[in-house]
């Protein structure tokens, strides 16, 4: 239980940086360019998951030895295909029927979503020697 806390907080650390990448361009795109906020979300959230893989697959989760690397990522890219469905499904939720600004809406998304990532990633991708 004592490594899982550990792992998890090292996931905190990585997901918190890109937590910053994809808020920070989203405000950015959505703010001072005027991009719509669903368009805004998925640019800023892709641009996180590239940090975001590279950051996890280092220091959070250990290479299970029997998986490629290309089988790897390609699964860690499926999986975060669909933490951008949910994301945007939250997002669009949030502000279209719930009425709350898209930057807040963004957090509980990005909650949301780290949950899925990080039950999803440990299942198929650590080879559990954190």
């Amino acid at each position: 239980m004592k490594k899982l806390f550990a792992q998890f907080m090292k996931f905190g650390v990585v997901g918190a940086i890109a937590f910053v990448i994809d808020y920070g361009l989203l405000a950015l795109l959505t703010e001072l360019f005027g991009v719509n906020y669903l368009i805004s979300a998925t640019v800023s959230f892709t641009a996180s998951v590239v940090f975001n893989y590279v950051a996890s697959m280092r220091y959070v989760f250990t290479h299970k030895e029997d998986m490629s690397r290309r089988r790897e990522f390609v699964i860690f890219v499926v999986l975060s295909v669909i933490g951008l469905l949910i994301n945007n499904a939250c997002m669009w939720a949030g502000v279209e029927l719930l009425g709350v600004h898209y930057l807040l809406t963004k957090i509980v998304a990005t909650a949301v979503v780290m949950v899925w990532n990080f039950v999803t990633r440990k299942i198929f991708l650590d080879a559990g020697e954190a």
